[in-house]
């Protein structure tokens, strides 16, 4: 017992930051960078749930959960759902098409769940756009931080496993727990963490988009029951990070570092890891107006990870090729672009594309691995010569952040099958606040239920 005891207190550090992340944001409102980025992140996942929505996997569970869970929240055209109910399509349905936002350092997208979990919960509770943000802000930077520490065993697959964490602490936050309780959640849920697999991402399985979904709802569950007075081990987390995760020693960063401005926005709809290539593909893409014919051989050199995790060939399912390196560089050779419709028939079967992504090989970049950083060098093979191109940043990271017109112009393009573009882009800019603000974050305030009538005008 003493040399658990000595194990778990390895793990001091970074509770003690967690919990001073949790007093920092549960002391405070959001400032009005951190706000702004909330409502930039809402926005994008919000795009991304509309347009993720039309698959019909999706609408069947949306249906069967209307009636099964009936309550007062829908997307425009949909039934009405519950709080929980909800939660799972939203989360299902933005990262359905994988165009959602992530994290580097925390390996995973803590910003899904949380929104999937605290619209609804807002919607119904009569919040501000002011207190979702406020929420938002405390989960991301708690979420992000598990994230980097409890990293997952080879095997498994993130979005099950500790962004339930943030949002137990999101929740906790909206409905007014104080710091005590707030930790309380994570506890509760950290006592319940699952193992969730890569496998059904190897076999072009859809189960892996319901991980979210289990996430959001812990993290509601965990929430309300602290709330409700349920206790859970103060080391509960200590503990799973020592025998459960292949837990992370480094120190975390300090509670005052805002993490959620690192967060990134995808430009494409593919894994992070497909973008480098895609990014070089699109450059070279440039010099060759577009005709890939005269292409013999295609060599993608990129940084491990990136191979261990996205290096699956001639994908037979939607899901394979999100998780594709070759796919993506040959969608985006083909088309100049990596949006919903590639996964999508006649795109997703076209006989270049397919032609394209047998050609290539894909090389470990010995040199980016050993310095932890990511990007791709792209050579393309011709009879006559050979095109390179290297890229070590890419659209949406923190340094080359989306700016508002490309925000506002994915979610129109992502939202076209349920709504207009003049509702869409009045629903953004109202979200966003005016054209003036978005460098402050200062606007009025606005119920969430307003903002949701620029949606969907029947909601009440």
């Amino acid at each position: 017992m003493a040399a658990d005891t000595d194990g778990l207190r390895r793990w001091d550090g970074h509770l003690a930051v967690l919990r001073e992340t949790v007093a920092l944001h549960a002391a405070r409102r959001a400032t009005a960078e951190a706000s702004m980025q909330a409502r930039r992140l809402l926005a994008d996942t919000l795009g991304c749930a509309i347009a993720g929505r039309h698959a019909a996997e999706v609408r069947r569970l949306e249906d069967l959960l209307g009636g099964c869970e009936p309550g007062s929240f829908r997307l425009p055209g949909g039934p009405a759902l519950g709080v929980q109910a909800a939660a799972q399509v939203l989360a299902m349905a933005a990262t359905w098409d994988e165009a959602c936002e992530g994290h580097a350092l925390a390996h995973g997208r803590p910003g899904v769940p949380l929104v999937a979990a605290l619209l609804p919960l807002g919607l119904q509770r009569g919040s501000t756009l002011a207190e979702f943000a406020d929420a938002f802000v405390l989960g991301y930077e708690v979420g992000a931080r598990c994230g980097a520490w409890l990293r997952i065993r080879p095997g498994m697959h993130v979005d099950a496993n500790w962004p339930a964490l943030g949002v137990a602490a999101g929740v906790a936050r909206l409905i007014g727990l104080p710091a005590a309780g707030i930790a309380q959640a994570i506890d509760i849920a950290a006592c319940q963490l699952a193992t969730s697999l890569y496998l059904p991402v190897a076999q072009g399985r859809t189960a892996r988009n319901t991980y979210l979904g289990h996430s959001a709802t812990l993290g509601l569950q965990a929430a309300f029951a602290s709330a409700a007075g349920i206790d859970a081990p103060a080391d509960a987390l200590a503990h799973y990070a020592q025998w459960h995760a292949a837990a992370a020693p480094q120190a975390l960063p300090a509670a005052d570092v805002a993490l959620l401005q690192d967060a990134y926005l995808k430009p494409f709809a593919a894994v992070r890891h497909v973008h480098y290539g895609a990014v070089a593909a699109r450059m070279l893409r440039a010099q060759l107006d577009g005709d890939t014919r005269s292409i013999e051989r295609i060599v993608l050199q990129v940084y491990q990870e990136a191979i261990t995790y996205c290096g699956n060939r001639a994908p037979r399912t939607p899901i394979q090729a999100q998780f594709s390196l070759s796919f993506g560089l040959a969608a985006m050779l083909r088309f100049g672009d990596i949006d919903p419709t590639v996964y999508e028939g006649p795109r997703f079967d076209d006989a270049e594309l397919r032609r394209l992504e047998s050609l290539v090989a894909l090389e470990p970049d010995a040199g980016r691995t050993a310095r932890n950083a990511r990007g791709a060098t792209l050579r393309l093979h011709r009879a006559a010569d050979t095109l390179q191109q290297a890229v070590d940043a890419i659209p949406g990271d923190a340094g080359h952040p989306l700016d508002r017109a490309a925000l506002i112009d994915k979610f129109c393009r992502y939202a076209a099958r349920s709504l207009d573009a003049e509702r869409a882009a009045r629903f953004c800019e109202a979200l966003l606040g005016g054209k003036n603000t978005e460098s402050t974050g200062d606007s009025h305030d606005v119920e969430l239920r307003a903002l949701w009538r620029q949606l969907d005008p029947s909601h009440s």
